[in-house]
């Protein structure tokens, strides 16, 4: 088990206000709480997605905010669900989403320390980034059950969950008492114990709380506490055959936790007054934590469903939960995202009350700029064409300052050949250009920056008519420093030393669907963006032999690119495209 001890002095990160903030503030001031403890619960069903990042960014920033506490609990009670894969991607995803905050992340408190905060006890402070289990809690749950049973909270039902489904009634219409409502305590208790003895086969019998099938909240009429399932678990293996349903084990869990604010999202309110009788009912201690609920992320362009994305991966729409189209955590850091960008989006979008739909260009603006501030900047040609300097020395090499990054002089410079044989980008050239085209052209001159003024003078073309080369020549006297170097030139293009240029397999990803709310009409898979990937052969500068993974370079006048570590292979990298330079999607897709 762990928790994450948070303090303002070890990160900068933004501090937002939002109505949960003042809450929690008040609570503080009021003395409700003496500690702030929240905590991050994800079911380890599948990848967490840019949705739950803005939770993790909410719960672990309202710690930071004030000096308390943030748990990661794995909300594990359904095994026919969950796998270890799921678990392990979702601690990477949260250290990686948070490491810029506190580097000295989960140090660990002992109940009864001097700081008085009775926080639960680590049973191996060595295993400190390891989470939480609702399943570890799976006994304590139990003896809750049992609890609400000699209560006579609690009963054994035997409807079959299409009888349970329909006795329950509408929310326009009571639900019906079940005829075993009223069972004794004693009978109760004894098919409790046979039913975690294993003698019934699933779905024959079920615990259900007492509570009123007349409510007008649906979540009170008599739910399920615990249901039959002869499955193994991922965390506890074949200990158990019965398992708590989410409701009755999350408000739980956040109590033997010793959580202050519970925080879900909007679908969860409904569920609210549940979580307090369970809690109500039972002698747990005080104070007792209290659930509060904000507008969940609903981000343009994709879908957040974990079935939908499965969906996804199952059907081979991706090639995996980590696809870099994808909107999960990993998807995105995959694709060269910096973690210091999704934390600032999720701070900019807000929390409300209130659900809506959130543009991804808030998300893409975010993205750039963090990435032009701290990405080195290098020089690619996604398109090669070839160049040939006629009138630059055969064999001779320059080598030639580059800026690292203009946002950042301590970045400092690097060298970068500068030959007679080079590559440009197919689309910086154009035999019979419009008005108002300052790239290259027959008998017209560009900058080649950081490097000389060339003239095209000649197009060789092969038998197809398609050009495979220009013969340029240079005015070898403007480069920096030269005596024609202050000639005025309207148009500068990027390039590299033909010879001296690695070949690399980039990808172009882009928006994974064509709509903004592609499930709308029920048929999500119909809206896929054909064209969400691109591959190309691209030349870039020597110097990206040596990119390092997770670590996002600006191709000059192009995109973002990151080094892909899962497909690169020696000789022969391979980089994705984190995003463009500028938003030209909007315009692309919606002319007229």
């Amino acid at each position: 088990m762990s928790n994450t001890n948070c303090t303002n002095s070890e990160s900068a990160a933004p501090v937002p206000s939002d109505f949960i903030r003042d809450i929690v503030a008040a609570d503080l001031v009021a003395g409700k709480h003496q500690h702030i403890i929240t905590r991050f619960p994800p079911e380890p069903n599948g990848y967490l997605h840019i949705g739950h990042a803005k939770s993790i960014c909410l719960n672990f920033g309202i710690a930071l905010q004030f000096n308390g506490l943030c748990n990661i609990r794995m909300d594990d009670t359904n095994p026919t669900k969950e796998e270890v894969e799921y678990v392990e991607s979702i601690q990477a995803d949260v250290r990686w989403l948070i490491a810029g905050w506190a580097d000295q992340v989960l140090t660990m408190k002992a109940a009864g320390d001097q700081s008085g905060a009775g926080l639960p006890v680590a049973r191996n402070v060595d295993k400190a980034l390891e989470p939480f289990y609702a399943s570890d809690y799976f006994q304590q749950l139990f003896d809750y059950a049992v609890l609400l049973i000699k209560a006579g909270h609690a009963y054994i039902c035997d409807l079959t969950p299409e009888e349970t489904e329909r006795f329950r009634g509408s929310p326009d219409h009571p639900g019906q008492n079940s005829p075993f409502r009223n069972r004794s305590v004693e009978e109760n208790l004894q098919l409790f114990d046979r039913m975690r003895a294993g003698e019934f086969p699933d779905g024959t019998r079920t615990l259900r709380a007492k509570i009123d099938m007349t409510s007008p909240n649906i979540w009170l009429r008599d739910p399920v506490l615990y249901r039959i399932r002869h499955a193994e678990h991922h965390h506890t293996g074949s200990q158990w055959c019965i398992y708590p349903m989410y409701d009755f084990a999350h408000c739980l869990s956040d109590s033997i936790e010793g959580i202050s604010h519970s925080i879900c999202t909007l679908e969860f309110e409904v569920h609210r007054p549940l979580y307090d009788w369970i809690l109500e009912k039972l002698p747990v201690k005080q104070p007792r934590p209290r659930q509060f609920e904000f507008a969940r992320l609903s981000l343009g362009y994709t879908v957040m469903s974990k079935r939908k994305l499965l969906q996804l991966v199952q059907e081979k729409l991706v090639t995996g939960w980590d696809d870099p189209r994808m909107p999960t955590i990993s998807g995105l850091r995959r694709r060269g995202v910096p973690a210091a960008a999704l934390r600032n989006f999720c701070f900019s979008i807000g929390v409300t009350k209130y659900n809506g739909l959130t543009d991804v260009a808030l998300l893409e603006y975010a993205i750039r700029e963090e990435l032009n501030r701290q990405a080195q900047r290098r020089l690619g040609v996604l398109q090669p064409i070839r160049v040939v300097v006629t009138n630059y020395p055969e064999g001779q090499v320059e080598e030639l300052d580059a800026i690292n990054n203009p946002e950042d002089p301590a970045a400092g410079t690097r060298k970068v050949p500068f030959s007679r044989e080079l590559f440009i980008d197919r689309d910086d050239f154009m035999e019979t250009p419009p008005p108002k085209y300052f790239r290259l052209r027959p008998g017209g001159e560009v900058r080649l920056k950081y490097a000389y003024i060339i003239k095209c003078d000649e197009v060789v073309k092969d038998a197809a008519g398609q050009v495979v080369e220009l013969r340029c020549s240079a005015d070898l006297g403007s480069k920096t420093g030269g005596p024609t170097s202050a000639r005025k030139i309207k148009g500068t293009i990027h390039w590299v030393s033909a010879p001296h240029a690695i070949e690399a397999e980039v990808r172009l990803y882009d928006r994974l669907f064509t709509v903004p709310e592609p499930d709308a009409d029920g048929d999500f898979k119909s809206n896929l963006n054909p064209h969400s990937l691109e591959r190309v052969m691209a030349r870039l500068e020597p110097s990206l032999a040596r990119a390092e993974a997770g670590t996002c370079y600006q191709l000059e006048r192009l995109a973002y690119l990151t080094l892909d570590a899962k497909d690169s292979q020696p000789g022969k990298p391979v980089f994705n495209r984190t995003i463009t330079l500028k938003d030209t999607w909007a315009k692309e897709h919606h002319k007229g």
